[in-house]
């Protein structure tokens, strides 16, 4: 009963480490952690975490980042997939193409990149697609779209 070893499985979870890659370090190669991340220097590879990233002012990164949040204040060239929020701060600068949960833009900000929001589906998204595209183009004070709606009987009366 107590000799046995139970298997953990293994699960990427957030942890709660903080790596800080600083300002005048470049690193050409892929990069991967379970903690949290403040990038101020250049990678040149793709950033994987399931946490979060901070790129400062000074921070470049060209390739795939892949996280849960982003703040970005740096550069960025190349795909971002952000399962969360991003927040481009007004130095950022982004190039490529954003897949994202929510997205949060300060005023000065440069995002050139296709951007997808990946976020929670309407229960009635069915009903919305099947809208009939004649009632798309009536007004609702159009008079003569109402008087067709009306029974012909209680038009007489």
């Amino acid at each position: 009963m107590f000799s046995e070893k139970k298997q953990r499985t293994a699960t990427v979870e957030p942890g709660t480490a903080q790596n800080r890659i600083n300002e005048g370090t470049k690193i050409n190669g892929d990069v991967s952690s379970t903690g949290f991340f403040r990038i101020d220097g250049e990678i040149r590879g793709d950033v994987t975490t399931p946490s979060k990233i901070v790129l400062g002012k000074t921070g470049v990164i060209i390739g795939t980042l892949t996280c849960e949040n982003a703040d970005i204040e740096g550069k960025i060239k190349g795909n971002l997939k952000i399962a969360g929020t991003l927040s481009l701060k007004s130095t950022a600068y982004i190039e490529g193409d954003v897949e994202v949960g929510k997205l949060a833009v300060e005023p000065g900000a440069t995002l050139n990149a296709s951007c997808i929001m990946k976020g929670k589906q309407p229960k009635n998204i069915s009903a919305s697609q099947n809208v009939n595209p004649e009632a798309e183009k009536t007004h609702p004070f159009d008079r003569q779209q109402r008087l067709k709606k009306v029974p012909e009987s209680s038009q007489n009366g």
